[in-house]
């Protein structure tokens, strides 16, 4: 498939079957991120992939509460993805001090999709989680201070094949060629 092709079929999945993920399909994502390029080729990211189902669960059980449950199919996901970050190198924390611009962010969010985009490639289905208790996570998997829980990715296979249409502005809203377009 090409790659437009790709990322027309890439979409959020919250409901996953219980068919198994090989360890070499996540390999194969993993590579993908992996191969990201990054701010001064600092490569802040590292992915704990998390199967166990007790400690899956308590994973899950981090991202939602009584208040938001909006999160709460992470409980179904066959693996969930910690997407941990370091503040990047010297020159990177240089560049955020000069520019206030968090590059490992941007840098985290490249490898992310390139991670999502590869599973999706595989078949699987993905959900970015950007709402969760880092303290409760870096508890359970007994992180260094040093390290931030940037974002968690739920994966499986999706329970549905169906793609949904894609709600997007068209693209004369969002570019403009040599300010002629203003």
């Amino acid at each position: 498939m090409n790659f437009l092709e790709l990322v027309k079929i890439r979409q959020s999945v919250r409901e996953y079957s219980n068919i198994p993920i090989e360890k070499e399909t996540i390999d194969r994502c993993l590579e993908a991120a992996r191969l990201s390029p990054s701010a001064c080729n600092s490569q802040p990211w590292s992915f704990m992939i998390i199967d166990t189902p007790e400690l899956r669960d308590k994973i899950a059980r981090s991202t939602f509460n009584e208040l938001v449950s909006f999160n709460k199919f992470s409980l179904n996901a066959p693996i969930l993805v910690v997407v941990t970050a370091t503040k990047g190198n010297l020159k990177t924390k240089v560049g955020q001090m000069i520019t206030s611009i968090p590059y490992y962010l941007i840098d985290i969010g490249i490898a992310a999709e390139h991670f999502c985009l590869q599973a999706a490639e595989e078949g699987l289905g993905t959900c970015m989680i950007g709402w969760f208790n880092e303290k409760k996570i870096k508890k359970h998997l007994h992180m260094s201070k040093d390290k931030m829980v940037a974002l968690l990715i739920a994966v499986g296979y999706p329970k549905s094949e169906s793609i949904r249409n894609k709600k997007r502005k068209p693209i004369s809203e969002m570019s403009t060629f040599n300010l002629t377009d203003l």
